[in-house]
């Protein structure tokens, strides 16, 4: 064997090429080695749904809160007596209450009883109350509710519910107003700023408003109606938006579960509060005593 073979040869005859060969190259990686099996973790805790007796502790909590924030609620449209709140309240269908309060004044100027409005003209009443929409539907209901007075309630509007129900354009929503409102019977006003905010609030999850107004009912005290309305609607008004909640300006962040939903930086979140809590003209041109802001302006007017 020739000295060239001995020296390719290492130790137990094996060639020093071959093991060269069969090296693995500095820095290589070496081979995955099988995962030992690992112990099965255990599922995430499930989040244990609030009890009734708890969301009804957190609803009460809420109302408390919020009589503080707006002490002062009250119904945001203009009336001097039961019958132009009944009227005003049916025209605030599809319109703001601010486009109600700029357009009754003339409409009341004109007609000022039930007696008057049911004699109108329609055209003419249609031509007062344009601003407000769909003025030909909202004409036929408020001659029709006058008309209703004038010959079935002597000119006086009922304080009832059930009378009230069966005037023409009056359904439970505008009845309660009127009742809370003028006569100082408790209900509970389930327009859409309230639906919005007790969904919110999984204080329901009915979008029915004859269930949500019974299911709300059974939160509260019946004394407690009147004022929830108006605290629950000036916070969805003001703070408590449909498309862009305030949630960085809300001061009952910490008893909402829809916290998040909205803007969430205080700074953002300031600017887009309304009315006087942003700085702005509230909705009534004659506000009553203790409203913090400015009043608005009547129809055709600089909001300054």
């Amino acid at each position: 064997m020739s000295a060239e073979h001995n020296s390719a040869v290492g130790e137990h005859g094996v060639s020093k090429r071959a093991k060269a060969a069969n090296r693995k190259p500095a820095g290589a990686v070496k081979s995955a080695e099988p995962m030992k099996p690992t112990k099965p973790t255990k599922p995430a805790k499930p989040v244990k749904p609030e009890s009734r007796l708890a969301m009804v502790r957190r609803a009460r909590r809420i109302n408390r809160e919020l009589a503080e924030v707006f002490p002062y609620a009250h119904p945001e449209l203009d009336f001097r007596n039961p019958f132009e709140l009944l009227v005003a309240t049916v025209l605030s269908a599809q319109t703001t209450d601010l486009r109600v309060n700029q357009t009754t004044p003339a409409l009341f100027a004109k007609y000022p009883t039930p007696e008057d409005l049911a004699a109108a003209v329609p055209e003419e009443v249609e031509e007062l109350i344009r601003p407000t929409g769909f003025f030909r539907a909202k004409t036929k209901s408020i001659m029709g509710l006058a008309t209703a007075l004038r010959d079935d309630f002597g000119g006086e509007v009922p304080g009832r519910l059930a009378d009230l129900v069966k005037l023409p354009g009056v359904g439970r929503k505008t009845a309660f107003v009127v009742l809370g409102n003028a006569f100082g019977v408790p209900g509970i006003t389930v327009d859409t700023h309230f639906m919005r905010l007790v969904r919110r609030w999984r204080w329901t999850d009915s979008d029915d408003p004859v269930k949500i107004e019974a299911e709300v009912a059974t939160i509260f005290p019946k004394s407690e109606w009147t004022m929830l309305s108006h605290r629950v609607i000036f916070h969805g008004r003001r703070i408590c938006h449909a498309r862009k909640p305030a949630c960085g300006a809300c001061p009952i962040t910490h008893l909402c579960p829809s916290y998040g939903e909205g803007e969430t930086d205080p700074e953002k979140a300031k600017k887009l509060l309304k009315y006087e809590m942003g700085g702005f003209p509230g909705q009534r041109l004659d506000p009553p005593p203790g409203y913090p802001g400015r009043p608005a302006p009547p129809l055709g007017a600089s909001d300054g």
